[in-house]
């Protein structure tokens, strides 16, 4: 099929007992989960011309020469072929690195040296940090150049919410280089009016108006229009900024060029997720992963907790350039609340762009304050109807998410069969 390299998924054998268990039913290629973790590891097939320009494994990485070989790989070719079947077994014992991670840990050093030198080759400004869970990393971001961020947020009373929001960026964030745009739209409280006087001292925000019915794509659309920064920031009004690395984090991902938008990792307030990345297909539709474990949780194959390319990202917290945002026509307006986002990304990724989900970026989202829950008819109907529309748009998507593995469970997002 034209292929340059081609891998399968993979389980363990207990050498005492004969029996299989822990299956390891991978994506398809993904890059940023590459970068994290060498998910592909076996069984592996290179294009034996491939070889003359990457080289063969490098004994200087130790432990990790498959990863590096994989690495160097990705940066010469696209063309990698998933087998989403079970084709090799690891043959576990007590020294094994199948069995105890921890006997080979000169690995997953050998295992940072062989990201750090792929980040270098590839001028992408960043290093990667081991982390507990061995043979996983952390990408970290070092930005020379630090373009303006207008923070895009649509509003509706719930000026606690608004203040906080706001409160927790300017007060957190160590990216400074930021403008503020709300939308006011249909706002009735005193309480949010006496906000927004406040707020307007402060001459990086500004308030604009959207005296039409409640619509998310069009609302964003508009204030992007507006905006002046060259990375739009979409954020709900009932979101909460945690780690104040979080901007700089999700523009590290967003100036790339093959990168089109960048989602973070919400949590209610809990502190169990609400947002991982978005599967689609799964509940008819698209739903997000892991939702309701614990932040502390790896998920499957630590998925939860790695950085990773998806199909979609929530636009409760989405990043992208402004340009691709314009590009890609902004969000489809007969999307009026729901999968406008996953909609946006799928034609992102037509139009060649990856979208990540940074689980670095972490936010509290006390969700549906904006609009509240599908509870009426009226609004049911709604949901429905979009929901409909996204599976006529996106047919094959919806049958198979090239980000999760058709071995594992379509009726919701936890990576079960």
């Amino acid at each position: 099929n034209g292929s340059d390299v081609v891998y399968c998924d993979e389980d363990k054998l207990d050498d005492q007992t004969g029996i299989c268990f822990e299956p390891h039913f991978k994506p398809d290629y993904n890059p940023d989960l590459l970068c994290c973790n060498n998910y592909i590891c076996h069984m592996l097939f290179v294009r034996s011309s491939l070889l003359s320009k990457t080289g063969c494994l490098n004994p200087e990485l130790s432990g990790a020469q498959d990863h590096d070989l994989l690495l160097r790989l990705s940066e010469v070719t696209e063309k990698f072929f998933h087998i989403p079947k079970i084709l090799y077994t690891w043959r576990c014992h007590r020294d094994s690195t199948a069995q105890n991670p921890e006997s080979k840990a000169y690995a997953y050093l050998a295992g940072k040296n062989a990201i750090d030198e792929h980040y270098m080759r590839c001028r992408i400004p960043a290093t990667c940090e081991p982390m507990p869970l061995p043979g996983w990393y952390r990408t970290e971001f070092s930005l020379k150049d630090k373009p303006l961020v207008s923070v895009l947020i649509p509003n509706r009373d719930h000026a606690d919410d608004l203040k906080r929001c706001i409160g927790s960026v300017l007060e957190k964030s160590v990216y400074r280089n930021l403008e503020i745009l709300i939308i006011e739209n249909g706002s009735t409280e005193p309480e949010t009016f006496a906000l927004y006087d406040s707020l307007r001292a402060d001459e990086r925000i500004r308030i604009l108006n959207w005296d039409k019915p409640f619509n998310y794509s069009a609302i964003n659309n508009f204030a992007a229009g507006e905006a002046s920064g060259e990375l739009l920031l979409l954020l709900n009004n009932d979101t909460e900024m945690i780690s104040p690395d979080a901007i700089e984090s999700m523009a590290g991902y967003c100036l790339r060029r093959d990168v089109g938008a960048v989602g973070a990792r919400l949590l209610y307030g809990d502190d169990t997720i609400q947002h991982a990345g978005v599967l689609v297909g799964v509940s008819e539709g698209a739903d997000h992963v892991f939702l309701h474990y614990h932040r502390d949780n790896p998920g499957y194959m630590g998925r939860a907790i790695v950085s990773q390319d998806m199909s979609a990202v929530t636009a409760a917290c989405m990043m992208v350039r402004k340009s691709v945002y314009l590009e890609a026509g902004g969000m489809d307006e007969q999307f009026r609340v729901a999968y406008n986002d996953v909609d946006f990304c799928l034609k992102l990724q037509e139009n060649g762009y990856r979208v990540v989900y940074d689980a670095f970026a972490e936010w509290y989202h006390y969700e549906s304050k904006t609009r509240g829950y599908e509870e009426s008819d009226e609004q049911k109907a709604r949901f429905e109807k979009e929901k409909q529309l996204l599976r006529e748009r996106w047919p094959a998507r919806m049958l198979q998410d090239p980000y999760y593995n058709r071995n594992l469970s379509l009726r919701h997002g936890y990576y079960e069969r």
